[in-house]
């Protein structure tokens, strides 16, 4: 599961946050593998508090999926799908756990749309951009 952390820009439009991963310094939303105990809504808010240090209010119904290819130590990748919750914004905190090992960067839709890798996540963001306001 993965959190899609969104906020109102400055002009009125909406930025998402992406990461990178810390070893191929990919362009990602925060991510990571189902908690025991914990619902996956909850744990895609704790990755995006873990990697980028965000918190907020997220939904608890993922607005989409996309697939990706996990590459192993050993050089295999294996499929992956990834649900995506959208994380509204309120807090950037001073100091977080994986803070200095990935970059973090707030963008247009559209760039973030560029920057990511996987097309159905590019997909995702754009019609997320369209169709949602931050003040539903």
């Amino acid at each position: 599961m993965a959190a899609l952390p969104v906020r109102q820009a400055a002009d009125g439009g909406l930025e998402v946050l992406l990461v990178t991963t810390r070893e191929t310094r990919r362009w990602i939303p925060p991510k990571g593998w189902p908690m025991k105990g914990r619902k996956p809504y909850r744990a895609a808010a704790i990755e995006a508090q873990e990697e980028a240090g965000v918190t907020g209010q997220i939904s608890k119904t993922p607005v989409g999926h996309y697939s990706y290819g996990k590459r192993l130590a050993g050089g295999g990748v294996v499929p992956c799908q990834v649900a995506v919750y959208v994380l509204a914004v309120t807090d950037h905190l001073p100091n977080w756990r994986e803070q200095g090992q990935r970059d973090v960067q707030w963008v247009s839709p559209e760039v973030a749309a560029m920057l990511v890798e996987e097309p159905e996540l590019a997909a995702l963001i754009l019609d997320l951009a369209r169709s949602t306001s931050l003040e539903e």
